[in-house]
C-alpha cells in the first residue's frame, strides 16, 4: 500500500512539475521545475515501467548463468561486480549526446529539448537499452549485428551490421572532435585528463593483480588521485617552463586521441577500459550531484527564453527548423544507438546476473538522461549573448571580437567584448569566443552554477574541473566504441578469413583496431581542419546516424520479441521505433535535399565551391575548401546509405513478424539453452 501511495504521488508530483514548464511562457522559470520534473518521472520509469518490462516482456532469471560465467576468458568475458558493470556502462554510454547535445539544442530555447529528454529516455532510450543487454546477454554477448543477422535473416542482419559499423565510425569522430574542441591550448585541461589514463593502469592492476576484489580501497585511491590531478593542473597551468608541455593545437591533440583510442582497444578490458569507465563514474555521479545540490541550494533563474525565434531553422550553431532537428541534436541523452552497440558489445560479457539488467541498462539511461537535464540547465543559465558567442563559429559571427558582438547582439541577445573578456579571464582562459561544440560553454554554465554555490573566487578551478569532467565523460566512450567497432570489424573480417574472427586473437585485435581508428580519424581530422569548429559538417550527420542505429535496434528488439510469442508486448519497442523512423527519414530528407547551405549537405557543398571558384574565401578557408566540399558530399552520401539501411531492416523485420504471426517457418531462435548459475550464491550474498 505504501508502494502504491508513493507512487500516486510521484504522478502527481511530475504532473504538476510538467504542467509548470509548460505553462511558464513571458517570466522567468525557476531552474527547479526542471530537476523536479526530472527526478519524478525517472523514478517513475524505473519502479514501474521498467519492472513491469523485465518481469512480463523479458522475463528476466536470476538463476541463469551469463555468458560472463560460462565463456569467462579473463580478456573479454569476466564476471564483474554489479557497481563495476554499472559504472562501465554508464560511462560507457554517457558521451557528448548528454553533454554537448542539450548545450547546442537550447538554441531552440529550454523547453523543446527538455520535453524531448524526459519523454525520450523513459519511452524509448531506457527500453532500449534494458532490452538490447537482455538479448545479447542471452545470446552469448553477440553485437547488435550479430544478433540482426541471426534473428532477421543474412539480408536485414548483413544491412545492419554494414550500418552499424558505418554510423559507430562517425559516432567516434565527434566523439573525437568534442575532446579536441574541449582540450586545445588549454594546459590545464589537456594534463588533468592525460594524468587520468596512468591512474587506471594504476587502478586496473591494484583490483586485479594486488588487492582482487578490494573494490573500495581501490576506488578511494583512484578518485584521490583524479581529484589531485585536477589541482596539479591548475598548478602546472601557472608554470611557463611546463605549460608548454600541454599546449597542444587542435591537430596534434587528434594525433594523440586517436593513439590513445587504438591502445583501450587492444588492451585487456581489465588494465585500462573498466576501471577508468569505473572511476569517471565516481566522477561523473559525483559532479551530477554537485550540480542538482548547487541548484537546489540557488533555484537559478532560466535565462533563455523558452522558444527562440530560431527553431524556423535559422540558428547559428546548426541549420534546421525544431522539427526534426531538436531530436536528432538531442541524442545520448534521450534515446541513442549507440547505447545499444555497448549493450550488445563489453557490458552483456561483465555482467554476472541478469537480475542486474534493470539495473544497468534502464537505470544507468536514466541517470544519464539525468545529466542531459544538469546540461540543459547548465546552458540556459547563461546570458544568451554570451552562450552564442561561446557556441557560434567564427565563420559564422565573425572572426574578430567586435564583429562577433556585433552580429550576436542583432539577434536581440546583447553582449559586449569586455563582457566575455572578463568572463574568460575569469576562468582561467585566453578567450571564449568560438569555442564551438559545446562543452567550453557548459563548463561555463556549470563553473557559474558551482561558484554560485561553493565560492566565485574559484571560477577558474570550477571551469577547468568541469572540463576535464566533460572530457573524461566523452573519452570513456570513444575508448568502449573502439572497442565495440573493433568487435564488429573483426566478426566482418572473420568472414574473409576465419582466423580475423577470433576476438582474443592478437593479429586481428591489431589489425582491426588499426582499421578502425584510421576510418574514425580520418572524419575527425576534416572536424578538425573545419574553420566552424567541424560542428556544422559532422553534428548534423551524428545526430542521424546515432538516431537511425537506435530505429535498428528497436528493429531487432521487436522482431525478436514477435519471435518468441510476445507480440501484444511489441508496442513497447515498436512505439519508440516507429517515432525514430519519422524523425531521422524526415531530417535525412532535408539534409540531402534542402537546397539552403545552412542545412542540406549538397547545398553548401556547392555553395562553398562556388565561393571558391569566384575567388571571394579567405586564404584559410581557400585552403581547406576542397577536403570540406568533399567531406559535405560524403555526408549527403552517407545520409542515404544509412536511410536505406534503415528501412531495409525495417521492411525485413516486418517479414519476420508476419510470418511469425502467420504461423510460417522461421530462423530458429539464437537464444543460448538455459544453463543454471555457479555464481548466484556468491553473488547473492553479497547483494
Amino acid at each position: 500500500m505504501i508502494r502504491k501511495i508513493s507512487t500516486v504521488l510521484l504522478a502527481l508530483a511530475a504532473a504538476f512539475a510538467v504542467g509548470g514548464l509548460a505553462l511558464h511562457r513571458h517570466e522567468p522559470i525557476n531552474a527547479l521545475w526542471i530537476v523536479t520534473a526530472a527526478v519524478c518521472i525517472y523514478l517513475l520509469g524505473y519502479r514501474v515501467y521498467a519492472a513491469w518490462i523485465a518481469t512480463r516482456v523479458l522475463l528476466v532469471d536470476a538463476s541463469r548463468a551469463t555468458p560472463a560465467e560460462r565463456l569467462n576468458n579473463g580478456r573479454d568475458f569476466v564476471p564483474t561486480h554489479r557497481a563495476i558493470v554499472f559504472g562501465h556502462h554508464f560511462a560507457a554510454i554517457a558521451g557528448p549526446g548528454p553533454l554537448v547535445g542539450p548545450t547546442l539544442a537550447a538554441q531552440f530555447g529550454y523547453l523543446p529539448g527538455t520535453l524531448w529528454i524526459l519523454v525520450g529516455a523513459v519511452l524509448g532510450g531506457c527500453v532500449q537499452d534494458m532490452t538490447i543487454l537482455l538479448m545479447s546477454t542471452r545470446r552469448d554477448g553477440r553485437s547488435l549485428g550479430q544478433m540482426a543477422r541471426d534473428e532477421l535473416g543474412p539480408l536485414g542482419g548483413f544491412a545492419a551490421l554494414i550500418g552499424t559499423l558505418l554510423i559507430l565510425i562517425v559516432l567516434a569522430a565527434v566523439l573525437a572532435l568534442v575532446v579536441v574542441n574541449a582540450m586545445k591550448h588549454s594546459p590545464w585541461a589537456t594534463s588533468t585528463v592525460s594524468a587520468t589514463i596512468p591512474v587506471a593502469l594504476l587502478v586496473g592492476v591494484y583490483l586485479r593483480l594486488w588487492r582482487p576484489g578490494r573494490v573500495l580501497e581501490g576506488s578511494a585511491i583512484g578518485v584521490t588521485l583524479v581529484l589531485l590531478a585536477v589541482l596539479a593542473g591548475g598548478w602546472l597551468d601557472q608554470q611557463p617552463g611546463l605549460r608548454g608541455l600541454f599546449d597542444y593545437a587542435a591537430l596534434t591533440l587528434a594525433g594523440c586521441v586517436v593513439v590513445y583510442a587504438w591502445i583501450a582497444a587492444i588492451l585487456p578490458v581489465w588494465l585500462l577500459l573498466a576501471p577508468r569507465d569505473y572511476l569517471s563514474t565516481f566522477l561523473k555521479l559525483g559532479t551530477v550531484g554537485l550540480l542538482a545540490v548547487a541548484i537546489v541550494l540557488t533555484h537559478p533563474q532560466i535565462k533563455m527564453p523558452a522558444v527562440t525565434q530560431f527553431i524556423d531553422g535559422s540558428g547559428p550553431l546548426f541549420g534546421g527548423k525544431v522539427f526534426p532537428f531538436v531530436f536528432i541534436t538531442i541524442a545520448c541523452g534521450a534515446i541513442s544507438g549507440f547505447h545499444a552497440l555497448v549493450s550488445s558489445g563489453t557490458t552483456p560479457k561483465l555482467i554476472s546476473n541478469e537480475a542486474d539488467v534493470r539495473l544497468v541498462g534502464y537505470g544507468s539511461m536514466a541517470l544519464e538522461s539525468f545529466v542531459a537535464i544538469m546540461a540543459m540547465i547548465a546552458a540556459t543559465l547563461l546570458d544568451p549573448g554570451v552562450y552564442f558567442a561561446i557556441n557560434s563559429g567564427a565563420g559564422v559571427v565573425g572572426s574578430t571580437a567586435e564583429v562577433a558582438v556585433h552580429t550576436i547582439s542583432a539577434w536581440g541577445f546583447p553582449v559586449s567584448a569586455q563582457q566575455m573578456s572578463a568572463l574568460a579571464h575569469a576562468m582561467g582562459e585566453r578567450t571564449l569566443f568560438a569555442r564551438t561544440g559545446g562543452a567550453p560553454s557548459l563548463a561555463v554554465g556549470m563553473a557559474s552554477i558551482f561558484g554560485s554555490s561553493f565560492g566565485r573566487g574559484l571560477l577558474a578551478l570550477w571551469y577547468h574541473f568541469a572540463i576535464m569532467f566533460e572530457v573524461v565523460f566523452i573519452l570513456t566512450t570513444l575508448d568502449a566504441g573502439t572497442r565495440v567497432g573493433r568487435f564488429m570489424l573483426q566478426d566482418l573480417l572473420g568472414h574473409v578469413w576465419a582466423p580475423l574472427g577470433r576476438t582474443s586473437w592478437y593479429p586481428s585485435v591489431l589489425f582491426a583496431s588499426t582499421l578502425l581508428v584510421g576510418a574514425w580519424g580520418y572524419f575527425l581530422y576534416v572536424g578538425v581542419i573545419d574553420p566552424n569548429g567541424g560542428v556544422n559538417i559532422l553534428w548534423p550527420l551524428f545526430g542521424i546516424a546515432n538516431q537511425m542505429l537506435a530505429a535498428i535496434a528497436l528493429c531487432v528488439a521487436t522482431g525478436i520479441l514477435v519471435k518468441c510469442g510476445k507480440a501484444r508486448y511489441a508496442f513497447v519497442t515498436l512505439l519508440p521505433l516507429a517515432w525514430l523512423a519519422v524523425v531521422t527519414s524526415s531530417a535525412a530528407w532535408q539534409k540531402i535535399t534542402s537546397p539552403d547551405a545552412h542545412i542540406g549537405f549538397l547545398a553548401a557543398a556547392a555553395d562553398l565551391a562556388g565561393k571558391l571558384t569566384a575567388g571571394t574565401l579567405s586564404a584559410e578557408r581557400a585552403a581547406v575548401a576542397p577536403q570540406l566540399i568533399f567531406n559535405q558530399r560524403l555526408d549527403a552520401a552517407l545520409t542515404i546509405l544509412f536511410t536505406a539501411i534503415l528501412w531495409l531492416v525495417i521492411l525485413d523485420m516486418g517479414r519476420v513478424c508476419v510470418r511469425r504471426l502467420r504461423g510460417l517457418p522461421l530462423r530458429s531462435s539464437s537464444e543460448s539453452p538455459y544453463r543454471e548459475s555457479r555464481l548466484q550464491g556468491a553473488a547473492l550474498a553479497g547483494r
